[in-house]
């Protein structure tokens, strides 16, 4: 009976991470990505700017390079990882030892706004070397 539980909920599990997925990278997609297509929609950026100034620029981010201890997030140094999944978990779980708390799913639109905040950094970043 042990063994058909674990069976079962590795099925399970399975299952939903291959219902969960978005098909591969984005990059080798034929579907863009969330964040792609929200880049592409001039009403979504500007949600996630407006996000952005809102939650982030106000506490802990700057929207200009500045001398200061708050991050710039329009370059292309991301110290916690600048795929679009890793931004996406930074700001869900937040960075343990710091003042980036995890903001989870506390959006008004939920997971939605917070792919158009990234939308919103992704559309504005700085060219990389």
């Amino acid at each position: 009976m042990k063994l058909f539980s674990r069976s079962m909920l590795f099925v399970i599990s399975t299952s939903l991470l291959f219902a969960c997925s978005d098909g591969g990278e984005s990059g080798g997609s034929a579907e863009p990505s969330r964040v792609q297509a929200f880049m592409a929609d001039p009403a979504a950026v500007e949600r996630g700017e407006a996000l952005f100034i809102g939650t982030c620029a106000g506490y802990c981010h700057t929207l200009t390079r500045t001398d200061t201890d708050a991050l710039f997030l329009f370059d292309c140094q991301w110290k916690h990882g600048g795929k679009d999944e890793e931004i996406f978990n930074t700001v869900t779980v937040g960075i343990p030892n710091t003042r980036m708390v995890g903001f989870g799913a506390n959006f008004p639109e939920g997971e939605d706004d917070l792919w158009k905040i990234i939308a919103y950094l992704k559309t504005n970043q700085e060219p990389c070397a």
